[in-house]
């Protein structure tokens, strides 16, 4: 019978520094083979949880497991089933890249006959191998973060914690991550922690935003945005009396509402913004009901598409908001 334990279950986690909270109260549990994005501003909490994640730092009050281990009683059973790759990935810069890798697979236990086979997996998985005998020291910023994750990744273990994997690496070092990252999709449960939104959202299942020490928001991004921002915005490019419009639009939705009108361009087209709160399509709709008649001209409609970063930035200051709120009422 396969394991349904979650790779991941955390429980009420709390984590102070000289009565500075840096996590408050956070649960959240990962299932086997899933990618999360775990998101948040700067000081939110991100490398605190993923640093008591791998066993790095104690937590002061919570519980964490890792494929069903507790990572306060059993912590050398938990590390060997995790990879990590932190921000600072504190490379030795006088060692080979090969010579590194073969350093940690001994470190984490591979078996010297399988070691040198997994050495060359990894890296043409992570595109270095033009690069194994090279010494760290002398890489560039992008060539070392791909041997941090060719070492998260070197003794395959079942979860893998990544914090900000693709800082500083160019266009086309982040596409090589990223392809990696997918690869590895249904068979190592994987924690990422980004700045770069669009990557996330193209990567992970699911995404996990946190401020201020705590849980904001979590869910697919398709959920987040019906949860977070719970309307959908169009943009008309048409001419004809503005004054018409609200009769017409209410024959198409009644909730949309006009939330932007620009002045006439030379050609005599304005640029209007609608807001609904239907996630229906109703660009066909709206269009046949400008046409009908003689009220107007429609140049375009075109239905905007809220991104992670829109969800992300939504998220965060609705959080601040209550954090306010509540400081108010104290």
């Amino acid at each position: 019978m396969p394991d349904t334990t979650p790779a991941i279950e955390v429980e009420h986690l709390v984590k102070t520094y000289a009565g500075v909270t840096a996590v408050n109260d956070i649960s959240f549990t990962v299932g086997r083979g899933e990618i999360l994005g775990f998101l948040g501003p700067n000081g939110a909490g991100k490398s605190t949880t993923m640093r008591i994640l791998t066993g790095y730092l104690p937590a002061s009050s919570g519980n964490v497991r890792i494929c069903g281990l507790s990572v306060t009683t059993q912590p050398d059973e938990v590390k060997r089933r995790i990879g990590y790759m932190p921000e600072n990935n504190p490379l030795p810069e006088d060692m080979r890249v090969s010579e590194y890798l073969y350093f940690r697979g001994r470190l984490k236990e591979i078996a010297r006959r399988k070691l040198g086979p997994r050495i060359d997996e990894v890296l043409e998985l992570c595109d270095l191998k033009r690069v194994r005998h090279k010494i760290i020291g002398k890489l560039s910023k992008g060539f070392r973060q791909r041997v941090g994750v060719a070492e998260a990744i070197l003794a395959e273990p079942p979860v893998i914690i990544m914090d900000e994997p693709t800082i500083g690496l160019d266009p086309h070092q982040i596409l090589i991550v990223r392809d990696l990252i997918a690869s590895l999709r249904g068979r190592m449960t994987l924690i990422i922690s980004s700045h770069i939104l669009p990557e996330i959202e193209m990567t992970c299942d699911r995404v996990l935003i946190i401020n201020g020490g705590r849980v904001v928001a979590q869910g697919t991004p398709a959920a987040l945005r019906r949860e977070i921002l719970g309307r959908t915005t169009y943009a008309l490019e048409i001419t004809g009396d503005p004054a018409t419009l609200p009769m017409l639009l209410a024959v198409v939705e009644p909730t949309l509402r006009i939330t932007a009108t620009a002045e006439p361009d030379a050609d005599g087209f304005r640029r209007v913004t609608l807001t609904t709160e239907n996630t229906a399509e109703l660009g066909e709709p709206l269009l046949r009901a400008l046409t009908n008649g003689d009220a107007c001209r429609v140049r375009s409609i075109s239905r905007a598409n809220p991104t992670l970063e829109d969800v992300f930035l939504a998220a965060t200051r609705r959080s601040w908001d209550v954090r306010s709120e509540d400081l108010k009422k104290n």
